[in-house]
């Protein structure tokens, strides 16, 4: 019993399905995190130029403004062309970020949408379940992470600079422009070492959390028969419904053998009804088959209704394999049927 109760099977693609509705999806702030820095990067790369001109724009007017007396109109129109030009110069950066933040949560768990996630919660605001949480062993996880990419990243950092500072002393035979490409060179390398150690950082912690998530929504072997009566009904009310299903086929099979031209047996332990209506088949049709009782009754169905029945083991058995209940009979066994109805519409006098 206390194994039914222990949380260790894998979760079942209902229970998934079940918290992405509530909004629980494996999410790793890494990850987005490392895609917003990433697209922020790349865009300010590409964007240096468009700021460099506003960055001009922006030095010629305030000095437009040397030996002009300062006014509230002087003022109010340098907040306004300075607000707006910042606006004009960040909103691409900022559109950018957001549609990064925005992909790095989609590419980890798709598309959703849902308002129960952002719903107020009261029992998050209970001081004791608070401190719960503060000392729990997420929150240690989470410092160990932090405290890890800071040493890695400063590491990094550090191990770099200090290859730089070797290179220092060349610097005095360079040209001024020459000084400031090296500046850019290894600014670049920085900003990339980093992206690199943050990538390592994103990729364990997407990882982890994929771990812990699908851990959180381990099921007892008791909660995965709970839910597999929810869905798919109690086993037993589906197997009375499968009892009386076949009850109810059989019930029908029987009251077509009065309809029978030949029941054709084995001779004891198989039975099957044929009937031939050269206006609806191309072919007999088995209408009825059964073996031992189920047999046993087809036969005397067809002795109260006056249906001939012929013994033929090997042909039995072969309809029997071969043939299910309403198809028609196959083209290999059309000779030897064709032979035992002939024989019928013969003792009948029927041909």
């Amino acid at each position: 019993m206390a194994d039914d109760l222990e949380k260790t099977e894998e979760p079942t693609p209902k229970k998934i399905e079940d918290a992405r509705k509530e909004g629980n999806v494996p999410k790793s702030m890494e990850t987005s995190g490392f895609v917003v820095l990433f697209v922020a990067i790349i865009v300010i790369f590409f964007y240096l130029k468009y700021i460099t001109y506003y960055l001009e724009k922006f030095y010629l007017f305030y000095v437009s403004f040397i030996g002009v007396e300062i006014t509230k109109n002087v003022v109010f129109e340098i907040v306004i062309k300075t607000a707006l030009n910042f606006f004009i110069l960040l909103v691409p950066l900022f559109i950018a970020v957001m549609l990064a933040g925005i992909i790095g949560n989609v590419m980890q768990f798709g598309f959703l949408f849902t308002s129960k996630a952002v719903m107020p919660k009261f029992d998050k605001i209970n001081p004791i379940k608070g401190l719960k949480r503060l000392f729990s062993v997420k929150t240690l996880v989470e410092g160990i992470k932090m405290t890890l990419k800071v040493a890695g990243a400063f590491g990094v950092g550090a191990w770099l600079f200090t290859g730089f500072l070797e290179e220092i002393p060349k610097l005095e035979l360079m040209s001024f422009f020459e000084q400031l490409k090296w500046f850019e060179d290894k600014v670049v390398i920085l900003i990339f070492a980093m992206l690199a150690v943050f990538l390592v950082f994103a990729a364990i912690d997407f990882i982890y959390q994929r771990y812990t998530y699908k851990k959180s929504l381990r099921m007892s072997k008791q909660e995965i028969k709970d839910e597999y009566k929810q869905t798919e009904g109690n086993p037993e009310i589906k197997a009375k419904i499968r009892q009386l299903q076949r009850e109810m086929a059989k019930k029908r099979m029987m009251s077509e053998v009065p309809k029978a031209d030949v029941v054709i047996t084995n001779p004891t332990h198989y039975a099957l009804a044929i009937r031939y209506d050269k206006t609806k088949d191309e072919a007999p049709r088995v209408i009825a088959k059964g073996v031992d009782n189920l047999a046993i009754k087809i036969k005397e169905i067809a002795r109260e209704h006056d249906i001939m029945i012929v013994e033929n083991p090997p042909l039995a058995r072969e309809l029997y394999k071969l043939v299910d209940i309403d198809e028609l009979i196959p083209k290999k066994l059309y000779k030897a049927v064709a032979e035992v109805l002939a024989f019928v519409y013969k003792a009948k006098g029927k041909v």
